[in-house]
């Protein structure tokens, strides 16, 4: 596989009246006048008219589907790493150590030369291995040795808390085995899923070429390869019915799987994991199991073998020579995503060694970037923040007492984890030897499943990260309950030391309030205040909640992202809740805890609130991107999560003096009022 998942509210509002003179040159830089197009009619296109000048100012490089500022923050990010591997790199480490690790790691991925001249040489031991098979017990047994290996074939198998006994984690089976990135494209008659379908053969059969084959037997081998794949898509989820935590839910023993899946042999499987005795397990899709009990009764060993080749191939690829490089980015970069260019290679060998040994890295990324007062005015925000959003709750005129109540406990015992972990994760146990860059690549791979296979059948450990802390994001965790801000995304635009209250509860506000509103959206409100899949809501309640969410649904229907595809409004319902949401909590919490009324360079506070929000989201995308994310991805595009909160916003149709008849207005009746 290719890597799957408290303080003062006063001393806030101090700190926003302790700002002085001398800090305001740099606080008004927070909304630049370039990023603008004042050409455009902010009530028509607030977008473009906020955005404009930064789209026009920041064209697509080469290497990117999608530019916006979240983009423009990681290659920052992605710089400041850069120094920090540059050092590491050219000093001399002890053997074992990180430093060690970590240069000896990038030096053999940014050795282009030895790679050209191994070749494919690295991957032929283990294309060897599948040739030798003979059988459908040696195919089954190659699919449980790539799971304790960390590629992870057919299927995913991997560790979480028990969505209805959150305090103790079990194994979860997981639907996979895909080279493409959506069922939908195997099963669909639209012309760009037909084009995608016969590309990506050309493209399986091109690499089993570069593997050795002749022209007629790669061919037959990807014509294979397609067979599998297809039926697995057709036994799998939808991504809208993968959001749905109900019906992911399918709690058995063993025993149970056995019966289900009799076709395969679990309980080899679980041996050669490590996990002889397993316990409970959660079976997500029953269905596409079942399928794979069949399958292995019904599909040839040679065709088997033909799959188990692909998989190697395609998560050995980005680690070989140039040849194989080129060719993965020229399906996966240039026919899914439209990328003119690969990224350089020092970013994508950055990547790589930053994902295997994540914390390690991202200790020293703190420890050089991460200013400790950025952590102290987060969780001041945070609690301004959650204050807002449980007086908001308290004022809902469609949801009951009862379960107000309840929500207001959830809220109160949301954690907040902000900057980087208490405790760092170990990595003395991975070894990075000089011999091949893939093969380090598979021990890291390797060392990250079993730790994460260790923890199935004990307590959860909530202190537990999920994400760097250089990664620009955050995250709401539901069966944690959760709310997770790393370091690297506490940098302007999204958070500033130095900027009005405006700007900073439009940008990183809106940010934690998403996140937030993540634990009350169409999935998250399913679990409750331990992080259990629990109904606690009223059945008048839930429906009402219903009705006001198909508001959303429909409004983002009728946005069109290119030519005549419009997006998708259900799959991104619960980003779009959160993103409503959060811009509902931060303005809450912007008037209640600022006391700032003067308008700074034209803009009154609440024009500088919506800018800075609609700044996060400023963005240039590539046409097949468009079309691959909207199909794929549970986020609206940029453009739409401007426009779509800001159009139920009546604090924003006043600070703009929108009026009935523009774009940006929609009558009080059209709103969608939910949290």
């Amino acid at each position: 596989m290719r890597k799957l998942s408290k303080l003062m509210i006063f001393s806030l509002i101090l700190f926003s009246m302790l700002a002085t003179s001398c800090e305001q040159k740099r606080k008004n830089q927070a909304i630049d006048p370039a990023n603008l197009d004042t050409t455009v009619d902010p009530a028509q296109d607030f977008d473009n008219y906020a955005n404009g000048g930064w789209k026009a100012n920041n064209p697509l490089p080469d290497d990117k589907s999608r530019f916006g500022t979240f983009d423009k923050l990681r290659d920052s990010a992605e710089k400041q790493l850069q120094t920090l591997f540059e050092n590491i790199t050219t000093t001399t480490h002890e053997t074992g150590s990180y430093g060690q690790k970590i240069a000896d790691m990038y030096n053999m991925g940014m050795d282009s030369a030895t790679l050209e001249q191994q070749g494919r040489e690295p991957i032929l031991p283990l294309l060897s291995e599948i040739e030798n098979i003979q059988t459908i017990e040696q195919v089954q047994e190659a699919i449980s040795k790539s799971h304790a290996n960390g590629t992870g074939v057919l299927f995913s198998f991997f560790s979480s808390a028990d969505e209805k006994n959150s305090e103790w984690v079990i194994g979860q089976l997981y639907q996979g085995g895909l080279g493409l990135s959506d069922r939908d494209y195997y099963v669909k008659d639209d012309e760009r899923s037909k084009e995608i379908r016969t590309e990506y053969v050309k493209h399986v059969a091109k690499m089993f070429e570069l593997a050795g084959e002749n022209n007629e037997n790669a061919a037959k081998k990807a014509s294979q390869v397609m067979s599998i794949e297809t039926r697995l898509a057709n036994a799998s989820m939808t991504r809208l019915e993968r959001r749905d935590p109900d019906k992911t839910y399918n709690k058995m023993k063993l025993d149970g799987l056995k019966e289900l899946s009799a076709g395969f042999n679990w309980q080899q499987f679980f041996n050669t994991v490590n996990l002889p005795e397993p316990g409970d397990i959660n079976v997500c899709m029953p269905l596409f199991f079942k399928e794979i009990s069949v399958m292995m009764q019904e599909i040839a060993v040679d065709d088997w073998k033909a799959y188990l080749g692909w998989n190697v191939l395609n998560a050995s690829a980005p680690y070989l020579s140039s040849a194989f490089v080129d060719q993965d980015f020229e399906f996966y970069g240039k026919v899914m995503k439209g990328q003119v260019e690969n990224r350089a290679r020092w970013k994508r060998v950055q990547g790589t060694v930053s994902n295997a040994l994540s914390e390690a890295i991202g200790k020293l990324y703190v420890e050089k970037y991460f200013p400790p007062q950025a952590k102290e005015r987060m969780l001041l925000l945070v609690e301004n923040l959650r204050t807002a959003l449980g007086e908001r709750i308290d004022k809902l005129t469609w949801m009951s007492d009862e379960t107000k109540e309840k929500a207001r406990e959830k809220l109160a015992t949301i954690i907040v984890k902000i900057g980087y972990p208490d405790k760092w994760r170990d990595y003395s146990g991975l070894e990075i030897k000089k011999d091949y860059y893939l093969y380090n690549v598979l021990r890291s791979w390797k060392f990250e499943t079993e730790y994460d296979l260790a923890k199935i059948n004990k307590p959860l450990d909530k202190s537990e990260w999920y994400m760097p802390p250089q990664m620009v994001n955050a995250y709401y965790n539901p069966q944690v309950n959760e709310i997770v801000f790393p370091a690297a995304i506490l940098q302007p635009p999204f958070f500033y030391l130095e900027a009005d209250d405006a700007v900073n509860y439009g940008a990183i506000g809106v940010v934690i309030g998403h996140e937030m509103t993540h634990g009350f959206d169409d999935q998250g409100r399913k679990y409750d205040k331990n992080g259990n899949l629990n109904d606690w809501w009223t059945e008048e309640d839930s429906r009402n909640f219903d009705t006001r969410t198909e508001v959303l649904v429909k409004q983002y229907n009728e946005f069109i992202v290119l030519d005549t595809v419009h997006a998708d409004g259900k799959l991104s319902l619960g980003e779009n809740i959160a993103d409503l949401g959060g811009l509902n909590i931060a303005y809450t919490a912007f008037k209640k805890g600022s006391n700032q009324k003067e308008p700074i360079e034209g803009f009154t506070p609440d024009q500088r609130f919506f800018l800075a929000y609609a700044h996060l989201w400023a963005s240039n995308v590539r046409d097949k991107e468009i079309l691959r994310l909207t199909q794929e991805d549970v986020h609206s595009l940029g453009r739409f999560r401007v426009l779509g909160p800001l159009r139920n916003m009546p604090e924003f149709h006043t600070a703009f003096d929108i009026k009935e008849g523009d774009y940006m207005y929609l009558s009080e009746n059209q709103r969608a009022v939910i949290w």
